[in-house]
C-alpha cells in the first residue's frame, strides 16, 4: 500500500523564512493527488520533503505505515519526475531508462524487461538507441518519465514536468500521465502552478498560498464551493469577477448592489446573506455565468445589467468579452458566434443561482 501523510509538517529556511507551515495532508493508495499554487507557495517544497531532498524542520512524513522523515531518498521506494529532464546527454534513451537499476545491480534480464516493458507504455520503443539530442520536448520527457516507471516504485512525484513543453504538447503529455495513472494503478502527487493542468489531472486537488494549504477537494467541488475568494480567483479561467458593493433588502427581498447596477439575490441564499444586510461583501460570478440577453429567453430584469463592451478576445468556439459597467470591469466568456459592437452598451444577464459572496474581512466565503 502507498498511502503518504504529512503531519503537521512545517519547513523553515535559514533566516527563519517559513517555506510552509503545519501542513496536514493524507493521500491514499493509487490517488492522483495535484498540489497547486503560485509561485513561492511551497508546494514544490513538499514535494521534495516527500522525496526526502528536502528535511522537514517539524512534523512527521509517513510513506505507508513507515515514518520516513530519516531515510534517505533511495530507500524511500519512490520516484521524481522534474522539470528538467535531467537526461545523460551521452547515454541513448535505452541506458537512461536502465542506468538506476544498473546502480541497483539488477540482473541484465529484469533490466531488459523493464526498459522494454516501460517503452511499449509510453509508446517509444522506436527511440530506444536514440541520443537526448536527437529527440523532441515530448520525448525526451517521456524518456524522463519512462526512467522512473522502470523502477516500479510506491509513489510517483512530478515537480511541475511539463512547464517546458509548448502548449499543443502539454496538453498532449497531461493526457498520457492521467491514462499511465490508469494503467499503473499507483500513488501521483503532482506539482504544477496551471489551474487548468490541475482541474483535468487531478482526483483530489490542494490548494496552497503561502505555505498554508487552503483547501482540499475534487475538481467539481473546488470550482462549485471554494472556501475562501482566493480559491474561487485562482481555479477557473479566465478567473472570477469580483465587485465590492452592500447588501440591501427591499420589500423582503435581498439585493447585491454594485452602484452601477443592483440583482437580486436567490431565496435559497438568503438565510446566508441576512447577517449581512446594509454591509459590504465581495460579489463573485464566474465569465461563463454571465450571458449576453440576446440568447436569453425571459431574462429576469433584477438579473439584467448594463455594461459596454471594450475589447472581445475570439478563441474560437468562444469568445471573451472584456466589458466595463462605468463602476467596475468584467470578463464574461460567450459562444464564438457572439460578437457584440464595441464601446456601446449590451444587456447582460447573471446567473444568480451560481454566484458567490466573500466576507470582506476575512475574504471566507458566505455562500
Amino acid at each position: 500500500m502507498a498511502q503518504v501523510s504529512l503531519n503537521n509538517v512545517s519547513k523553515f529556511f535559514p533566516g527563519n523564512i517559513q517555506a510552509i507551515r503545519d501542513i496536514n495532508l493524507g493521500i491514499e493508495n493509487k490517488e492522483f493527488v495535484v498540489l497547486v499554487g503560485p509561485s513561492g507557495c511551497g508546494k514544490s517544497t513538499t514535494l521534495r520533503i516527500i522525496a526526502g531532498l528536502e528535511d522537514a524542520s517539524s512534523g512527521d512524513v509517513y510513506i505507508g505505515d513507515q515514518r520516513v522523515n530519516d531515510v534517505p531518498p533511495k530507500d524511500r521506494n519512490i520516484a521524481m519526475v522534474f522539470q528538467n529532464y535531467a537526461l545523460y546527454p551521452h547515454m541513448s534513451v535505452y541506458e537512461n531508462m536502465a542506468f538506476g537499476l544498473r546502480l541497483r545491480k539488477y540482473p541484465k534480464a529484469e533490466i531488459d524487461s523493464r526498459v522494454k516493458e516501460a517503452a511499449a507504455v509510453l509508446g517509444i520503443e522506436k527511440l530506444l538507441h536514440r541520443k537526448p539530442r536527437e529527440l523532441s520536448g515530448g520525448q525526451r520527457q517521456r524518456v524522463a518519465v519512462g526512467r522512473a516507471i522502470v523502477r516500479k516504485p510506491l509513489v510517483f512525484l512530478f515537480d511541475e514536468p511539463l512547464s517546458n513543453l509548448d502548449a499543443k504538447m502539454r496538453v498532449q503529455m497531461r493526457t498520457e500521465i492521467k491514462k499511465l495513472h490508469i494503467r499503473l494503478q499507483t500513488t501521483m502527487i503532482y506539482v504544477t502552478h496551471d489551474q487548468t493542468e490541475a482541474l483535468t489531472m487531478g482526483d483530489k486537488i490542494v490548494v496552497m498560498r503561502d505555505g498554508v494549504i487552503h483547501q482540499i477537494a475534487d475538481p467539481i467541488k473546488l470550482y462549485d464551493k471554494p472556501i475562501n475568494k482566493f480559491v474561487a480567483g485562482f481555479i477557473g479561467s479566465p478567473p472570477m469577477n469580483f465587485i465590492k458593493g452592500p447588501i440591501v433588502k427591499k420589500e423582503a427581498k435581498y439585493y447585491f448592489n454594485e452602484g452601477r447596477f443592483r440583482v437580486r439575490i436567490v431565496d435559497s441564499m438568503t438565510k446566508a446573506i441576512e447577517p449581512y444586510a446594509d454591509k459590504e461583501v465581495i460579489f463573485g460570478i464566474r465569465p461563463e455565468d454571465i450571458y449576453d440577453k440576446l440568447f436569453v429567453s425571459e431574462a429576469p430584469p433584477d438579473n439584467t445589467i448594463k455594461a459596454t463592451c471594450e475589447v472581445i478576445e475570439p478563441m474560437g468556439s468562444e469568445a471573451y468579452l472584456f466589458l466595463n459597467t462605468g463602476k467596475n470591469p468584467l470578463v464574461a466568456k460567450v459562444g464564438g458566434h457572439n460578437k457584440p459592437t464595441l464601446n456601446q452598451d449590451m444587456d447582460l444577464v447573471f446567473d444568480m443561482s451560481k454566484v458567490h459572496f466573500f466576507d470582506k474581512d476575512t475574504e471566507n466565503t458566505i455562500v
